[in-house]
């Protein structure tokens, strides 16, 4: 051996055993500080499932390939930093002995071919990940970048140690063929081989390169090492535990139902719960589940979190990614005091480290930790909080931080959190939950209306909407579950209204339930009252128990059009024993036109367009994207939103929001309406169109953005109306088409008020039946078929895209008309949107 080989044989080393005890000390402290967080054991099984999902999630990079232009060159540079392990270990021996090969795979050409591969794979995955990293630069673009308030340089070091990393595979081997000391075939290492054209031959030469290798790959242990919150470097460890221990077995995002409030890694029985010894919420960072402090261990800075949240977009404090990394940094520095056994209570006072030589073990602690530990977790700059209230108070829990984060940290469960411990022990909110919370408790409702009114929308329909009488026949299928907002707020009662037609025009049997309804609760859970939600939907839950009495799983049907209430329903009544199978109306509406029980007819004169929202408690949470699509496209011409299906942007109504004024930034409703008339405006030359909707809240938010809008003179021709109340114009438009032909024998009179033949002609005024459902739906049927027929001979063909694109719904004026006030699709009456001081805000009397 040389000199050279010896020096440098010697460093790498000692380098290394420096940087394998650093490692070895740092995980120690790591999983110690992890290990502060509550129990959660629900995280431990099965394996056989959380095993599966890890490796799926990992290897296949399921949730990376979202992004797949940025997802692929990642799984490049992943599956290199795990394949070249033993290409590391060659180099240590490398260093020493320039002509060592690994024994028995070292010259096999398969093997070769795998280790060529990995390195130019590297390469070519990290330089477009650098360059990517340089177009989205925050010092460019500002709040516009997703790595805006990340720390770049760890993420410039770490990248350059994966180039060297790749490069030193390649050079190396290289060198090692300009030396003749490399015997595999050329087709196993064809860019190696290359280079070994053009590289002297010295063995010092190979000594050096496989040093730096290795050099660059100890020294980057060593810094990360140093620093346990460098996330950008750790995730490479700690994603593939943090995907295993994720909240739902199955594989499921940690989304629908926020976890249950937990105290010890038990439920809390909030009736029997003490605040002295138990749990409630969030209210330091040791409370959070050891699971939460993995999430913040975990966090790789990416951004795609911030990138779609939309109040971080509409320039609110909020970034689930920044508040993610603010509660890790306080964990790891707070953390020597609480591995020394401090510990505060309620007040303040110390009770962790106490007796006789408590001042000097608390001396023994670091100021910095003492210092930490003082902080509040939630608090203003003047008491120097972690987070900010208006960082908590801004988040609409729309899940788009969770449906795009990697490695699947559930930002909304301990947002959730946060805010139980404010509302149930701190009595910090927004003066504007007061109004709800007192709705909610006194009224049964967020609106302060009074239970009788509950069934005041049905009086306006000219058929009896049949309503529960103590009993469920067995011949009724559906329990239509109307929502607060279906019963008492004015535009989401014209959804309720169509829905209802649409469903006695199918036949279908169902009832409502009436005075028997109340909230779900949704509202108070999402603003952290939980044991506001608790009661009610215990209530609630014992009364549909009751109602569903005698009936299997798989008879207790629900459908509502209301988001909210189906994923409370169905995603947390569970946890108290609440089981039934719930719909959306539009999952329910969409299976009757495929069956033929509905007949939606487009209007061949129409030339607008339709682009729907999706509400997140639908879509990202509950996953239900197509059907609502497939009925816009069957009653008009869909036109996508930049932002649609999984990131598609909060209305702002979730997380309840809709009852809190937003006074930061700009509105996310507005924003949101922008993108919609947007859209609209690039799909037609008058801009008209539709914004379809199938949310209540949604529709609320969306409508007061556009009256904001029309205010300033953009979207004059556009209109906003559930996907219910479309359908519903696009059936009545059969019946002006094909005009009932049948006797008096033919009708059977089962409602109480007299029914007369519908004269309807204009698209968007309803219709009154003479038929029950099941009968008109036979008569009625086969015209319309015809209808159909015959307005598709002028249609244009169907594209890939969809139907033809001048099949479409609205209640704008044809061109060359003049314009008339859209009409609601039930009574004929003028339609208005919902804003600010109308009659129809979705607000409690508090406002």
């Amino acid at each position: 051996m040389t000199w050279v080989q010896w020096v440098l044989g010697i460093l790498t080393v000692a380098v290394a055993v420096v940087a394998v005890v650093m490692v070895w000390r740092t995980t120690a402290s790591m999983i110690a500080t992890i290990r502060l967080g509550q129990p959660d054991p629900s995280r431990t099984g099965p394996f056989g499932p959380r095993f599966a999902t890890m490796l799926k999630e990992v290897l296949l990079h399921t949730r990376m390939m979202k992004w797949s232009h940025v997802g692929v060159f990642h799984w490049l540079v992943m599956v290199g930093f795990g394949g070249l392990i033993l290409a590391l270990v060659e180099a240590f021996v490398e260093v020493w002995n320039p002509r060592f090969h690994l024994p028995i795979i070292g010259e096999w050409g398969p093997y070769s071919l795998w280790v060529e591969i990995l390195g130019v794979g590297t390469i070519v995955g990290i330089i477009p990940l650098i360059v990517y990293r340089q177009v989205k630069n925050p010092k460019r673009l500002g709040r516009a970048s997703r790595f805006y308030g990340s720390n770049m340089g760890r993420a410039y070091f770490v990248e350059i140690v994966v180039f060297l990393e790749g490069l030193g595979i390649l050079v190396v081997r290289g060198a090692k063929e300009a030396l003749g000391v490399f015997d595999v075939p050329t087709w196993s290492a064809p860019v190696s081989k290359a280079l070994g054209a053009i590289l002297p031959a010295s063995p010092a030469l190979i000594s050096v390169f496989a040093a730096i290798k290795v050099l660059s790959a100890m020294v980057w242990l060593i810094v990360i090492a140093a620093k346990p919150t460098m996330g950008v470097a750790w995730h490479r460890f700690t994603a593939f535990f943090n995907i295993y221990f994720k909240r739902e077995d199955d594989g499921r995002k940690a989304l629908g139902n926020v976890k249950p409030m937990t105290s010890g890694g038990k439920a809390l029985d909030l009736e029997e719960a003490d605040p002295d010894t138990d749990v409630f919420g969030v209210g330091r960072v040791e409370d959070f589940s050891w699971k939460g402090l993995l999430d913040f261990t975990t966090c790789t800075e990416c951004g795609r979190c911030q990138s779609q949240c939309p109040a971080w977009n509409t320039e609110k404090p909020l970034s689930p990614k920044l508040l993610v990394n603010a509660l890790r940094d306080h964990a790891y520095a707070k953390a020597p005091y609480l591995l020394a056994g401090g510990s505060t209570d309620m007040a303040g006072d110390e009770v962790g480290i106490t007796g006789e030589d408590a001042e000097a073990r608390l001396a023994a602690i670091p100021e910095s930790a003492r210092k930490e530990a003082e902080r509040p977790l939630i608090g203003g700059e003047d008491v120097l909080g972690v987070i900010d209230p208006d960082i908590l108070w801004s988040c609409t829990t729309c899940g788009a931080c969770v449906e795009q984060c990697p490695v699947d940290i559930e930002h909304v469960d301990h947002i959730v959190d946060m805010r139980r411990y404010q509302v149930m022990i701190e009595t910090e909110f927004p003066s504007e939950l007061s109004g709800l919370f007192k709705n909610l408790e006194n009224k049964g409702n967020p609106w302060g209306s009074n239970q009788k009114d509950r069934l005041a929308w049905a009086a306006e329909l000219p058929f009896e909407v049949p309503v529960f009488d103590g009993e469920l026949s067995p011949d009724t299928e559906y329990v239509y579950w109307v929502g607060c907002a279906g019963a008492f707020d004015d535009n989401a009662k014209k959804t309720t209204k169509a829905t209802a037609e649409l469903l006695h025009r199918a036949g279908v049997d169902y009832v409502v339930l009436g005075t028997e309804e109340t909230c779900t609760g949704d509202p108070a859970r999402r603003a952290g009252n939980e044991f506001l939600f608790q009661m009610m939907a215990q209530q609630t839950a014992e009364m549909l128990n009751a109602v569903f009495e005698g009936r299997e799983p798989g008879t207790r049907k629900i459908v509502t059009t209301c988001p909210h209430c189906l994923n409370s329903l169905s995603r947390e009544y569970p946890q108290l024993d609440g089981h039934y199978e719930v719909i959306h109306h539009t999952q329910l509406l969409n299976k009757l036109v495929r069956t033929g029980k509905l007949v939606p007819v487009a209007d061949p004169d129409s030339a607008t367009r339709v682009t729907y929202h999706d509400p997140c408690y639908l879509g990202r949470h509950n996953e239900v994207y197509e059907e609502p699509r497939e009925l816009v496209s069957a009653v008009g011409t869909l036109t996508e939103m930049p932002r649609h299906a999984d990131r598609s942007m909060c209305c702002g109504a979730g997380g309840a929001r809709m009852w809190m004024e937003e006074r930061i930034g700009q509105r996310i409703n507005v924003t949101r309406t922008e993108e919609a008339v947007d859209t609209l405006s690039s799909a037609s030359s008058d801009g008209a169109g539709t914004i379809a909707v199938g949310c209540p809240f949604c529709r609320t938010m969306i409508g007061d953005g556009l009256t904001a809008k029309q205010a300033a003179g953009v979207g004059e021709n556009v209109q906003v109306q559930d996907v219910a109340q479309m359908l519903l114009a696009s059936v009545q438009r059969g019946d002006a088409q094909t005009p009932s032909e049948t006797t008096e024998g033919d009708v059977e009179q089962t409602t109480e008020t007299p029914l007369t033949e519908s004269t309807t002609t204009e698209p968007d005024t309803a219709s009154a039946t003479t038929e029950p459902a099941a009968e008109r739906s036979e008569v009625t049927t086969e015209k319309n078929d015809e209808a159909l027929a015959a307005s598709a001979k002028d249609a244009p063909a169907e594209t890939e895209d969809g139907p033809a694109k001048d099949a479409l719904i609205t209640d704008s004026p044809t061109p060359g008309t003049e314009a008339k006030p859209a009409q609601d699709p039930i009574t004929g009456k003028p339609e208005t949107n919902g804003h600010v001081g109308s009659e129809s805000q979705a607000k409690p009397d508090s406002k």
